[in-house]
């Protein structure tokens, strides 16, 4: 089970981190990911790790502003989000790949969790 937290309201040009933490099974085995969506919208890709957090990737729209990262010793997922827009508003989740290599695409993510919400405005 993945349980996201640290949403909340923050206003433009702020930041926060969203942890997501795994309760059953060790995190170190499986890549990685964020993912969002806005009211409307599908989900989309956010950024994403692998097993051993060596490698990472994120989406053009949130690239130098959001890092990801992780810590296997806590089996926690973080995403680090600077410099927030009023776009960036949306439901974020993470999400577990199928295998430790990275992985950017939704169908390739067998877990998911429930969402935590992140509202950028003034």
């Amino acid at each position: 089970e993945l349980v996201e937290s640290g949403g909340g309201l923050v206003q433009p040009g702020g930041s926060l981190r969203l942890s997501c933490t795994a309760s059953r099974r060790p995190i170190s085995h499986y890549g990685m990911g964020w993912f969002r969506q806005a009211p409307g919208t599908e989900r989309e890709f956010v950024a994403a790790i692998s097993g051993s957090g060596g490698t990472t990737y994120s989406a053009d729209s949130v690239k130098g502003r959001f890092f990801i990262s992780r810590d296997n010793t806590k089996n926690t997922l973080y995403l680090q989000m600077n410099s927030l827009k009023a776009e960036d508003t949306a439901v974020y989740y993470c999400a577990a790949a199928y295998g430790a290599s990275i992985k950017t695409v939704e169908a390739d993510f067998g877990s998911w969790g429930q969402g935590t919400q992140v509202t950028v405005s003034s």
